[in-house]
Parts: C-alpha cells; structure tokens; sequence
C-alpha cells in the first residue's frame, strides 16, 4: 500500500509562523508535524510515500528528502497553487498507482495512531466479496474522531461502520482514510477540487465507510495550540 501526505495547504490561522514556515513542518515535541506522520507510516510497514506540497514546498522537500533517513521512499508532486484536497490526489494519481492507499494530512498531531489498521480495510469490506461490482463495493474508509473546539456541528454521521451526509450526533473527519484511485479519475490533473462534495457523493450512495477513533489527535490550527502542546509535562506537587 501507498501513503500520500497533504502538505499544500497556507496554513493561514498559524501567521505569522507559516509565513516563513510551512504549517507542516511546525514542531512539536521536538518533531516537524509531517514527520511524525512518516514515522508512523514506516513503523506500519507502509514506506511509499507521495507528499504534494504548494506553500514554501521546497522547505518540505529539503527536511525529508528521498525519506531514505526514515526507511522511505518519499516522491514529490508540487503544486503552484494548492489544488485542495481531492485536486491534489487527482494531481498525483500517477504516482498513487492503482491499488486503494491511505492518506493523511501533514498538519495533525496523532503520534499513536496505528496505520496497520489501514492496510486491507477496503479489501475486507468488499460487499459479499464481489471486487468486480464497482456499485457495491466501499470506495473509501474515513476515521473519525470527536469533535473538536474548531468543528463543533461534526462532518458525518455513521451507524454500523456506513457513513452517511445526515443524522445525528455527527463525528469529526480525522483527516484519515482510505480511497480507492478510481473516485478520483474525472478530476482533471491540475484542477481545484475540493474533498468534501466528491466524497458527500459517494456517501449518497452507500459506498463509504468509516470508524471512530478515540485516540490523541489534534488539528493544529492556532498558535496557542502549538503552544500547549509543545509546553514541558508538569510535575506532581508531591514528584
């Protein structure tokens, strides 16, 4: 399996600190956020890495290089404008390949997130095991989380690991999921297109999955919340 990273966005809540930097490569715990992503990815098995980049992206591609120093094969598809975030899939099928992967955005912090979960989830819910009924099968497998300060209302509601567009109480897009290659083949390479109506679409039609997942994650979006993360573990009175 293939991983892609997002890592085009501007990062606009975190300025001034993304003017200079991209919001990927903020730090935390001594890390650039993107890099634990990498890491967690290789310690998954899952080494094959595409990472779009648009904002300061040289900057990006500088820090991990080929990926060599963390056990990966890292490729590149810039972008000169950020595509959003099914543009930017569509931008870089070519190197995706044909076999359903895993993305992830480089901009959120969840150092224990397991990505071997991931591997063969689409192939496991394949509708009666039919891999030639394109109709009845998941074309993509989302993780959901709480939701957070930022997204109080919730993206998606989901009852029995099948994800749907209303209901309640709806969770929070992790940023995590599994897509097959093909939900993205009438995206023309280089064209602006957003995640959420691409997906809502497949929602409609009973072809999305999901679970919850109720670990460490944060969606770095202001300055302070970097702060707090990064702030020294505090000591019990009696330590």
């Amino acid at each position: 399996m293939k991983a892609m990273i997002f890592a085009a966005g501007r990062g606009e809540r975190m300025r001034p600190l993304t003017d200079a930097c991209p919001k990927p490569l903020l730090k935390v715990r001594g890390r650039p956020l993107i890099t634990w992503q990498v890491l967690n990815l290789v310690r998954a098995g899952i080494t094959e890495i595409v990472i779009n980049h648009a904002h300061l992206g040289q900057m990006i591609e500088a820090e991990l290089g080929d990926g060599s120093q963390f056990g990966a094969a890292i490729v590149y598809s810039p972008e000169a404008v950020a595509l959003e975030t099914a543009g930017g899939v569509a931008n870089a099928l070519h190197l995706l390949g044909s076999e359903p992967f895993v993305a992830v955005s480089g901009d959120i912090y969840c150092p224990y997130f397991d990505f071997n979960q991931v591997k063969d989830v689409l192939h496991d819910k394949d509708i009666w095991g039919n891999p030639h009924a394109p109709e009845q099968r998941d074309m993509a497998w989302l993780y959901l989380t709480p939701n957070p300060w930022h997204n109080p209302d919730g993206d998606f509601a989901i009852n029995l690991y099948a994800l749907s567009n209303e209901g309640a109480p709806k969770w929070n897009f992790a940023g995590i999921g599994v897509y097959r290659p093909e939900m993205f083949a009438d995206i023309t390479p280089g064209q602006h297109a957003k995640f959420s109506p691409l997906m809502r679409k497949y929602i409609e039609r009973g072809q999305v999955g999901g679970e919850i997942y109720d670990g460490q994650w944060v969606n770095v979006g202001t300055v302070e919340q970097l702060e707090q993360l990064n702030a020294p573990l505090q000591r019990s009175a009696t330590a």
